[in-house]
């Protein structure tokens, strides 16, 4: 069965039963992509080679102001403009050899929990913001457009509203300020809220998009970051316009948040979205919510990334994976995936047991 992007529609649109259950990750290690792959990525052609040969029905592309501090996990990057000048001072740097493929030392960033960059009004009135055409990626949709194969199609991962509010203020000057700034709360959602669908508009005209997957974390394991009632005052409102848009060209809408959102699913299926992704395993119960909302709302993931994907054996991922095809798959409306993404620590074959038992025993009816 090759790449067939109606297989993912009919799974994420919750219409039944697909040919087989869709494979789904937005984020794949380049270093485990490479050795899937039998080659170095160099291309879009090598890009696209990967998600084709690997077993999935489309291309994940970046885009939205999530690429505004991508630079800070790619390794050592001066700042080369005040924008990133001012994000660099406000990260914090981590350093170690955690890779399974390589053994080099690898970074990653973390965003200020105290105060950040924006604590006022004037601030907020200084700060360098991006125009919507730096951030689209047009370019990167349409080198990989040029060169897909048939059957295939583009999702854009766009995100996100709510991370870069608190990352700018810092997580503890946001939480205060819900209470005693409002006002600056809700300018700087409506600023970030309206590059952000500007930003949106742009993609949707982009060539081969299949699918909007938009990602902002709003929930730890145990349960909302923020209260329910913030979400629908300042962000909710935001991503029920793109649904609205999404709805109107039939393009399927995914949202993402690590946590526990059981809270506010009923607000999520309110936004338009037509799926929600990862299903973090220590958060929420995939077989529990399949019962409560298949049907209305189709589940991606599930897959720990902890345990088995990355410190389990391969038959351990396996057999984590063919309880979930036994348990979720029926009836559609699952994609399988990992809990987040695929990282640099997840042991190559670990991934390859994921998506191999994926293909073998995926196939509807389920019988596993």
């Amino acid at each position: 069965m090759g790449p067939d992007f109606r297989r993912f529609r009919t799974a994420v649109l919750c219409e039944g039963e697909p040919d087989r259950v869709p494979l789904a990750e937005a984020s794949i290690d380049t270093g485990i992509k490479e050795a899937v792959l039998g080659r170095p990525i160099r291309s879009a052609q090598d890009e696209v080679d990967f998600w084709a040969i690997a077993g999935y029905d489309f291309v994940p592309v970046q885009t939205g102001l999530r690429l505004m501090t991508a630079y800070g996990l790619a390794g050592e990057k001066e700042a080369t403009d005040e924008r990133q000048a001012l994000l660099l001072r406000d990260r914090r740097i981590g350093r170690a050899r955690y890779g399974v493929l390589s053994d080099a030392e690898l970074r990653r960033d973390w965003a200020e929990e105290g105060r950040g960059i924006i604590t006022s009004r004037e601030a907020l009135e200084r700060f360098p913001w991006p125009e919507p055409e730096e951030f689209d990626n047009a370019a990167a949709f349409q080198e990989i457009a040029a060169v897909l194969p048939p059957g295939m199609k583009i999702v854009a991962y766009q995100g996100h509203i709510f991370t870069p509010v608190w990352e700018l203020m810092g997580f503890e000057t946001f939480c205060f300020a819900l209470r005693d700034d409002p006002a600056l709360v809700e300018a700087l959602f409506e600023r970030i809220g309206t590059i952000q669908l500007a930003i949106f508009r742009r993609v949707l005209a982009l060539p081969q998009l299949g699918a909007v997957w938009w990602p902002d974390d709003i929930a730890y394991t145990g349960g909302l970051m923020i209260a329910p009632e913030h979400l629908r005052r300042y962000l909710f409102p935001w991503l029920r316009r793109m649904g609205e848009e999404c709805a109107a060209r039939g393009l399927p809408w995914i949202f993402h948040s690590d946590g526990d959102v059981t809270e506010v699913i009923e607000d999520l299926i309110g936004c338009g979205f037509n799926a929600l992704h990862p299903i973090e395993a220590k958060a929420m119960d995939i077989v529990a919510l399949k019962r409560r909302y298949g049907g209305r709302l189709a589940l991606m993931g599930n897959l720990d990334l902890a345990y088995p994907l990355s410190l389990g054996t391969p038959e351990e991922v396996a057999a984590e994976v063919r309880r979930l095809l036994r348990e979720v798959a029926p009836g559609g409306g699952y994609c399988l995936g990992s809990g987040n993404s695929v990282p640099e620590y997840v042991p190559l074959a670990n991934y390859q047991a994921m998506r191999l038992t994926c293909l073998e025993w995926g196939t509807y009816p389920i019988a596993v």
